[in-house]
Order: C-alpha cells, then structure tokens, then sequence
C-alpha cells in the first residue's frame, strides 16, 4: 500500500476490452499496482469485429461486461468507476459522440488537481478524441498514451485502433495534449507470450491466471507449435507504471493521410514515440504481482 504521502500517477483507462485478448491483460496490470498508480476510471471503448461484436455499439456493451469481469478476477472490493462510451465512431473530426465515458473523463480532467491525468488509450480513441472535441480545455490537462498505429518509417499505418476511427485518431495526433505515441509494430509487437508461459507463471496462482491462459489458449484454436501471441495493450499501460520499460523519443507527431500511411511531420508539435521495449521486465513485473495476489 502507498504511504499517505506518497503522490500516485492518476490513470484512466479507455479499452475496447472484448476485442481480442491483450486488454484484459493490460487492465488487470494497473489493477494489481495500487501503490504505483491510482486508477480512477475505465472506460469502454466501441469496437466492431464480427466474430466478436455485432456493432461497434455491441462492442463497447461486450467491452463494459468485460472490465466487470476483469475487475471481479482481480479484486472485486478494489473496484473502480466502469463507464460505457461512445456506440459509435466519430462522422467527421468536428462532431464527438457523446457518452457517460466521455463527460467523466472532461470531469476528471477538469478537476483541481496538480498532477495531470494520464489517459492510456488501448483501443479507437473515439472517447478520447470526443472528449477533446466537447471540452478542448483539457489538453492542457491530461497526458494521452495511445497505442495506435505503426511506427513513423513503417511502409503504411493499418493498425486496427487507427482506422476503426480515422477522424478521432487525428485529432489524438494534432491535438497540443502531451501524447506519448506506442507504435504496435515493430514495439508493442514484441510483447509475446505462448500458452506454454502462461500455463507455468499464470494459470496456477489464481482465477485471474486460469482466465488469461484460457482466453489466449483458446485464440488460436489448435495452439500450433510454434505459435506464439502478442499482448500488445501491455506495452501501453507498462509505461504508466514504470516508463524506464519503454524507449521513446521525442518526435514531430505523424501526419496521418487520407491512404492510411505517415506523411510528411515537418513543423508539426513534438511528442514521445516509443522504440523499444522490455518485454522481459514487464511480463516479468506482472507475472509477479500475478501470482502474489493468488487469493481470487
């Protein structure tokens, strides 16, 4: 537990948590590091795959449902706010798509507090970026980390968090809102794990363990040899515990074209782009906390 005195990061978590199987990850992490952040809220996010969701609304529903579920495995006496978000994408980048999501997030954001609010993006920012449109004051008042896109030199930017919602990832990339920008390749690509990992340092500890490992075992049905899964949104929440477990460097912010690839960034505002990351010493950290909270 933190000291009294002890200044915790304020976090907020905006996920599309039903899509795939890396955001559970992610959201049980900050959960289990109560003395390093304080979790303040979760949001969800709309999605529409449709092996997972009918709509991006049924996303965003399926999403809610599992950050409870998420929340329950982990700790459910420990329970942040859940707010559902937005049930669609933005139509244009001048009109944002409100939601209980949304106007929590302006609320926080807007209140009297010194320390800034740390806004991790792990999916559409479609929340995000409506939040930015309904109140611009509080770009000046959060910190976005958004995993979104590939890295600056990569041949296109076809990432699924950018193009679900073309209009509000570019008014994440041309907002003044301190941003820190996590490429899924070729960084967040490296966070893998394989069933066989999982099996040993998760699935024995916990009800938690037990459900990551089904989850990730059940993805790719027949687990061939070999195969191996990355828990991209980690990377993301991993640098608001310990950003030392990230390489970034300052930047200018992507220009994001019309055909899904980086243009020219020449006289646009800084921000941090992460490079590398230390897959060992994140999976490693939460293995650990993981298995020390074994009483669920």
């Amino acid at each position: 537990m933190p000291s009294p005195n002890t200044v915790l990061r304020r976090v907020v978590l905006d996920t599309d948590t039903y899509n795939e199987v890396d955001d559970q990850f992610a959201l049980a992490h900050l959960l289990l590091a109560p003395e390093l952040i304080s979790l303040e809220a979760v949001y969800a996010a709309p999605f529409f795959i449709p092996s997972r969701s009918k709509s991006p609304a049924d996303g965003m529903e399926k999403s809610y449902e599992e950050i409870h579920r998420v929340i329950d495995l982990v700790n459910p006496k420990a329970r942040p706010p859940v707010f559902r978000g937005s049930t669609g994408y933005l139509p244009d980048s001048k009109t944002p798509v409100q939601s209980d999501a949304v106007a929590d997030l302006i609320e926080r954001a807007m209140a009297t507090n010194e320390e800034k609010l740390h806004v991790v993006a792990i999916a559409a920012p479609t929340n995000v970026a409506s939040a930015l449109l309904v109140e611009p004051r509080i770009a000046k008042r959060i910190v976005i980390i958004w995993l979104g896109g590939h890295a600056p030199y990569w041949p296109n930017t076809r990432e699924f968090n950018l193009e679900q919602d073309m209009p509000a990832s570019r008014i994440i990339l041309d907002s003044p809102a301190p941003l820190v920008l996590i490429p899924c390749k070729p960084v967040a690509s490296h966070m893998l794990t394989t069933v066989c990992e999982l099996e040993g340092q998760l699935a024995p500890f916990s009800k938690l363990g037990k459900y990551l490992t089904e989850i990730v075992a059940t993805y790719s049905p027949g687990n061939r040899p070999g195969w191996s899964k990355p828990i991209w949104d980690i990377a993301a929440t991993a640098w608001v515990l310990n950003n030392g477990w990230l390489t970034t460097e300052e930047a200018p912010s992507p220009l994001l074209t019309d055909e899904v690839t980086w243009g020219p960034s020449s006289g646009r505002r800084s921000i941090q782009i992460a490079r590398e990351v230390d897959r060992d010493a994140i999976f490693g950290d939460f293995y650990a906390r993981a298995q020390l909270s074994g009483g669920q």
